[in-house]
């Protein structure tokens, strides 16, 4: 009898718990709710990142909402369990040691490891000791050697530890594309190959799949060759070099993943439309973001889904079944969730927020063409119907990257106007943006607001973890609300579709008339209308837009390939490996 097939799952960061800081944002957050889904459907999985021993950062805001920096530290040793196995990696020609410590994703069906490497070693020098300490930081010679790590280092600690039934290996993002050059020394017995074989290539490309995140070409993982040369080596770095996707002297992370993996995947049904106008002749699918409901889920609602159909925690699409439940009780549950939040902004604060007025949630990473200010845009027409129509007032968080001035410069100008507002609308910015607080601001606010600059938004998954939470959207249609919006069902689009690039003006005039004329005279003066709105936004979207419908996608169309057809393209028998229909045919393949 064979083992079961086993998913390998790379990825930079991962989002654990709320005071571990191995995560940054959105992506590590779909990481950590990828992994609660796969442990949940009992999907054989396994998990590398790197430990962070430094984190993100933590963020500081002063009275203008000027942002400063210092080191989320943590130890590992405290939290985590150590793993004996040590392997090596080659950087700059000289051995670097990793070890790893292990944290346990538990779930209702199974149990998926999770391996954080660590290079923090007596034996490495002080700045190899450092590789693994700071999640972005550096530049790009840090991040270049931290992703031989991740990636070569990866592979290497999975074989030490024994798992080495691995029949897929998953890059979710193109930081952890070196574990390619891991599989082809493998398969070229230990060393470095001179060139790429068919063989090899169609081999590697068997075993590897790839999650690509990001709609814009710079933002993508590009490396010098001088660089890569440097880091990596002559014979690796020519090898890599001579790939397709890797043009003009630079390593594309995202080229170099594309060319090695069987599968690819944009995270919406948007975003691949728009991968495949980046990378022309690669064949990229879809398989849209989704949120691991139960930890996202605030308590009040948790309570309700048990109290109606207890099946929801195995089964997120009972969570179509609320569309039974009298609307008062979503209402009820929701009061609940914004006293919590309120009493947090009150806390952190010291800023009393009116638990009988409109509040609009605004929280994600800080970045320009996230647009946090697009809402400010007409502020005499923001306080005007905020008179006449009804009390407004604005809650938001979110970091921006250390060196992103952008994003620095969108949190100040959300702090002069709540200056400019403050006897007319109130808004506050609460600073250190985690997981914790997140699950506060997606159940506690009354719409989430949401207005990225098209095509710029990936996904976006903060709506998603609202709309579980009976949250309505108000957003520009990109990412994942081209598919998720129902207008008046599951909230309301600002602007129009049709893929075309945002026009801020526009958008800006049709945020102010849903608001003014839909949204407002709806929760004053229609609340049971409302909340039938916050019903059927966790009807047709909390039920759909999860990690158990996410992970099974990911199971039937990217991870479940057939013995035979494996060994066909190796030329040799790949043990563990399922049939498609077995695979497919149980949600905990």
């Amino acid at each position: 009898m064979t083992a079961p097939l086993t998913v390998a799952y790379f990825s930079m960061e991962v989002g654990l718990e709320p005071d571990l800081p191995t995560y940054s944002g959105g992506l590590g957050v779909l990481a950590g709710d990828t992994l609660r889904g796969a442990a949940d459907l009992g999907v054989p999985m396994v998990a590398v990142t790197l430990v962070h021993r430094k984190g993100y950062f933590h963020q500081h805001l002063d009275t203008k909402g000027t942002q400063s920096e210092t080191p989320a530290e943590w130890s590992p040793e405290s939290r985590l369990e150590p793993m004996p196995q040590r392997v090596g990696v080659t950087i700059e020609g000289r051995t670097v040691l990793v070890r790893a410590w292990r944290y346990l994703v538990r779930g209702l069906l199974g149990v998926v490891p999770v391996y954080l490497l660590d290079t923090n070693l007596e034996e490495n020098s002080e700045w190899d000791r450092r590789l693994t300490d700071t999640l972005y930081g550096g530049d790009l010679h840090y991040r270049l050697c931290q992703e031989v790590v991740l990636g070569v280092g990866g592979v290497e600690f999975l074989h030490a530890a024994g798992h080495d039934s691995v029949t897929t290996y998953h890059m979710n993002e193109g930081h952890a594309a070196l574990l390619i050059l891991g599989l082809l020394e493998e398969f070229a017995g230990g060393q470095v190959p001179q060139e790429v074989s068919e063989e090899a290539r169609e081999v590697i490309r068997h075993r590897c799949v790839f999650t690509t995140h990001t709609p814009i070409p710079a933002g993508h993982d590009q490396f010098p060759a001088e660089l890569v040369r440097g880091v990596l080596g002559e014979p690796a770095a020519s090898l890599l070099l001579a790939c397709d996707g890797c043009l003009d002297g630079i390593l594309n992370m995202t080229g170099l993943a594309l060319t090695f993996s069987r599968y690819v995947n944009g995270v919406g049904m948007r975003h691949e439309e728009i991968s495949r106008g980046i990378f022309p002749g690669y064949p990229i699918n879809s398989i849209t973001n989704g949120i691991h409901a139960l930890t996202w889920a605030a308590e009040p609602f948790r309570e309700l889904y048990d109290r109606h159909f207890p099946e929801w925690r195995r089964d997120n699409l009972y969570l179509r079944y609320v569309i039974n439940v009298p609307p008062g009780e979503i209402a009820v549950a929701h009061e609940a969730c914004k006293r919590q939040l309120l009493a947090e902004v009150d806390q952190r604060t010291g800023v009393k927020l009116d638990p009988s007025a409109l509040t609009l949630g605004f929280a994600r990473r800080a970045a320009a063409y996230k647009r946090a200010d697009l809402l400010f845009t007409d502020p005499d027409r923001l306080r005007r119907f905020a008179h006449t129509a009804g009390p407004l007032q604005i809650v938001f968080a979110g970091k921006a990257h250390p060196r992103d001035e952008g994003g620095k410069a969108q949190i100040r100008r959300v702090f002069e106007a709540a200056a400019n507002l403050k006897a007319d609308v109130r808004v506050v910015y609460l600073e250190e943006y985690d997981i914790a607080l997140a699950r506060l601001l997606c159940a506690g606010a009354d719409v989430w607001l949401n207005t990225p600059l098209k095509p710029q938004e990936a996904s976006g998954t903060s709506g998603m973890k609202a709309a579980v939470n009976g949250v309505p959207s108000l957003s520009i249609l990109d990412g994942w609300w081209v598919e998720g919006c129902l207008e008046g069902l599951t909230g309301w689009a600002i602007g129009e579709d049709g893929g075309k690039p945002g026009d801020p003006e526009r958008e800006a005039a049709s945020l102010y008339d849903k608001l003014e004329h839909v949204i407002v005279p709806l929760f004053y003066d229609r609340p049971l209308a409302f909340a039938e709105v916050m019903r059927s936004t966790i009807a047709l979207n909390g039920s759909y837009y999860n990690a158990q419908r996410m992970v099974a996608q990911y199971v039937r169309n990217a991870y479940a390939i057939s013995a035979e057809e494996c060994e066909g393209r190796s030329g040799r028998e790949v043990p563990g490996i399922r049939s498609v229909s077995s695979a497919a045919s149980c949600p905990a393949a």
